[in-house]
């Protein structure tokens, strides 16, 4: 084979920058097909190298079949061994008009969590149905993930079409039953067609054996499908992720814009601070711009030399983002413990993590009527609004008008395991009048994860202190009745050592201090209680 001219080289690497980036995720309950759907795809699409086709080709035939298309995108040995799903597989491709990032996900109860990260970032979903089982509950789940991470249109695609026969009739009442919960949703578009994900019918060309569909095929639909690009409207939103200070004469914060365009000489705001001065140039690799819009990445100089730094955001002073201590998020939980007001979390909201409390669950969505329920906490998948409290003030946007400033992830202070991804629906900022009177209890829990308790007379009290302290508890050690009353009014947990002979009268003047009392030196019990 020859080489290719530099001017053919040229012309294809011109052709493909100009094809619309779009990012798909395909969701769906477990076993409908995802995987091998999306191998199809790069087949159809010559998205593989012929290494690849050939070693899936002998793969497949220890299972008895000519070729697996799941194999190319099921990557992990256990994933192969079970035929399931584990992980999220990216894989890219190229159709006649777009360039396609696609975001293969897991179908398993156990791994939404997974599909909820590769769904974080999707401009169009892939619903996927099996024919012979229709709309089921993760199926829901999928869907219903899908219209909280602000993807505006689907394409449900009923697969395994020849395990019903083909049946138009099958195919209907799937239809008709999905587009009946989806539109509840609030999505832009829903596309529904049918298609036999393994032998290729209706995926990149018409089939014969459904002669009776007069839509789409698959590849016609992921070439036209309207892409919304919410972040590139609304006011300008700039995290600041560093700063740029190559020599004395050059100081520019760096970072990629998420949402809205900026020009040289435009007035920006500085949050959570509040400072407010004018863009002086706007540069990247290649050379200065006048303009730019989202999601480019640049270094923007300013007028004047503010204190601003990584976590805080620049942003249009005309439409800013709100900054508050206290909001509502739609969550999934992703943790095997349910959430829980009395523990202590980190949310971390774009380049910022700040202690959180959980005040309260708003309500449980029930996924088969999409009722909200009334639930104490959120169990393993459960999908909800969450009342939520940091201990320093974020810059926030309701999700849906900015996803950069509006997701967030919810950690468990303790584990350091993410238990969450929530969205946020409504924020209210903080005033100065809220922030001028005294500390509260409810804040002092937000902040430490705990209430004040008091330990009495340990016979080990440093070491108990250590182990406590180890364990998150904010403690202190109080040698007088005032320094322990000091220390529950500041929400902490105090071991009392009164001196010899002074236990008694120690004790009595603790008599309705506004904390409960232990005395033992169990750790495990002894931090359950301060959480309770």
């Amino acid at each position: 084979m020859g080489a290719l001219h530099p001017d053919a080289i040229g012309a294809v690497l011109r052709e493909r920058e100009q094809k619309e980036l779009v990012r798909l995720v395909v969701v769906g309950s477990v076993d409908d097909g995802k995987s091998t759907l999306i191998g199809r795809l790069l087949y159809e699409l010559h998205g593989l190298y012929q290494d690849q086709i050939e070693q899936v080709r002998r793969a497949s035939k220890q299972g008895g079949v000519e070729l697996d298309f799941s194999l190319f995108t099921d990557g992990l040995q256990a994933e192969r061994e079970q035929a399931i799903t584990i992980d999220v597989a990216y894989r890219y491709c190229s159709s006649h008009r777009r360039k396609l990032i696609i975001a293969d996900t897991p179908g398993h109860v156990q791994y939404t969590r997974n599909m909820a990260t590769g769904a974080s970032t999707a401009d169009v979903a892939i619903v996927l149905l099996d024919a012979r089982l229709g709309t089921l509950p993760q199926t829901r789940r999928h869907a219903f993930i899908a219209s909280l991470l602000g993807i505006r249109r689907l394409i449900v695609a009923v697969n395994k079409m020849d395990l019903v026969g083909f049946s138009q009739a099958a195919f209907e009442a799937i239809r008709a039953g999905f587009l009946s919960f989806a539109g509840q949703l609030g999505f832009d578009g829903v596309q529904v067609l049918p298609l036999c994900a393994r032998d290729g019918d209706n995926v990149a060309a018409p089939s014969a054996r459904l002669s009776w569909f007069t839509g789409a095929t698959l590849l016609e639909l992921l070439d036209t499908v309207p892409v919304s690009r919410h972040q590139a409207g609304g006011g300008f939103r700039f995290p600041v992720q560093g700063v740029l200070r190559p020599n004395l004469d050059y100081r520019a914060v760096t970072g990629q814009i998420a949402a809205g365009e900026i020009a040289v000489g435009d007035e920006v705001v500085a949050l959570p601070s509040g400072l407010r001065t004018r863009v002086k140039s706007i540069d990247r690799l290649g050379g200065p711009l006048a303009r730019a819009r989202a999601p480019q990445a640049v270094a923007l100089q300013l007028e004047h030399q503010l204190d601003v730094g990584r976590g805080e955001v620049l942003a249009s002073p005309t439409s800013p983002p709100v900054v508050t201590r206290r909001f509502e998020a739609d969550a999934v939980w992703l943790g095997e413990q349910p959430s829980d007001p009395r523990r202590a979390y980190l949310i971390k909201h774009g380049t910022r993590l700040a202690p959180a409390r959980i005040e309260r669950v708003v309500h449980k969505v029930d996924l088969e009527t999409l009722a909200h329920q009334a639930a104490p906490a959120l169990a393993l998948n459960d999908i909800g609004r969450l009342a939520i409290t940091v201990s320093k003030p974020l810059v926030v946007d309701r999700y849906q008008g900015c996803r950069a400033t509006g997701a967030l992830i919810i950690i468990d202070a303790h584990t350091n395991a993410t238990v969450g991804a929530g969205m946020i629906a409504e924020a209210t900022a903080d005033t100065d009048e809220s922030r001028a009177g005294a500390v509260s209890a409810q804040e002092r829990r937000a902040r430490f994860g705990h209430g004040p308790l008091l330990v009495w007379n340990p016979a080990r009290p440093f070491e108990i202190e250590r182990a406590l302290f180890d364990e998150g508890l904010a403690t202190a050690i109080a040698h007088t009745p005032d320094a322990a009353r000091a220390c529950v009014a500041a929400g902490l947990v105090c071991l009392c050592m009164p001196a010899a002979g002074e236990a008694a009268a120690f004790r009595a003047q603790l008599t309705g201090a506004a904390a409960p009392m232990v005395e033992h030196e169990r750790v495990e019990e002894i931090v359950a209680a301060a959480r309770a």
